[in-house]
């Protein structure tokens, strides 16, 4: 199955990404993709102004996701991005959105909250307390994190022992020292310890990295972009990750349970 991964930095005009989001996901769809994976913060994005996020929050049947349902009807595809959704008391989710032409097919609000390199997401933003479902595609099982949670593998482990075929991973990871080795390492540790895909799109800009890349289950990053907006394409092939679990099964010889949330 091919899927995109669709790089780009988010303005603070929420119908300039909807904009952007649909231009992706109509040139995804004329190269056959099933699945769109956009980055984190599609919605608004300021980085002299953190209190967008709440300003701009908007509810799950609100313009932005209606907008690109609308736009995606009569279509095979399928897209994932993270937009904030109020969380009823004054502050917001941080939420991973899986929509179709038929809909919203899935949501996940972030467990893991950015209050880390001087950042501190948790002062407006509310965290989960579920782990994410996986969602179906053709004859693939898709697992959701977002960003930060790519530094816990107890979330990607748990994903993989769910079924997860791929692990989808829309990030804003900021710009610092060390910062890109550190998301290029993460991300490839996570495809290799769980022996599945990561396909991670990150946010591009002046704040952010980009640097999107799809890592196979050995490991192998097999498409990747730089720092500028991109498009990029790559099959998923069940057929590899039943080679590669045969010839490295991690999942089979560990010694420790499965996760469990707190």
């Amino acid at each position: 199955m091919k899927i995109a991964l669709g790089q780009f930095g988010a303005t603070a005009q929420w119908e300039e990404n909807l904009a952007t989001a649909i231009d992706l996901a109509d040139r995804a769809a004329r190269e056959g993709a099933r699945l769109l994976i956009l980055p984190e913060d599609i919605l608004a994005a300021d980085m002299h102004d953190p209190d967008i996020v709440l300003r701009t929050a908007q509810p799950l049947d609100g313009p932005f996701v209606t907008g690109l349902v609308d736009a995606l009807r009569g279509s095979d595809l399928t897209v994932a991005g993270c937009i904030p959704v109020p969380d009823g008391n004054g502050r917001a989710h941080n939420c991973l959105i899986v929509v179709s032409g038929e809909g919203v097919v899935a949501v996940y609000r972030k467990l893991h909250l950015y209050d880390a390199f001087t950042m501190k997401e948790s002062d407006r933003v509310t965290p989960g307390v579920e782990v994410p479902p996986l969602v179906t595609i053709g004859d693939l099982k898709i697992g959701l994190m977002t960003c930060y949670d790519v530094r816990f593998p107890e979330l990607a482990r748990s994903l993989a022992l769910a079924g997860a075929d791929v692990i989808a991973l829309p990030a804003a990871w900021v710009r610092g020292p060390g910062k890109e080795w550190h998301w290029e390492v993460m991300v490839t540790a996570r495809a290799l310890e769980n022996t599945c895909y990561v396909a991670a799109v990150g946010e591009c800009g002046p704040r952010n990295i980009g640097c999107s890349m799809v890592v196979d289950p050995l490991g192998v990053a097999v498409v990747r972009a730089g720092q500028d907006p991109s498009l990029l394409f790559c099959e998923i092939s069940k057929e590899k990750i039943a080679k590669s679990r045969q010839a490295l099964p991690v999942l089979q010889n560990r010694r420790f349970a499965a996760p469990v949330l707190q």
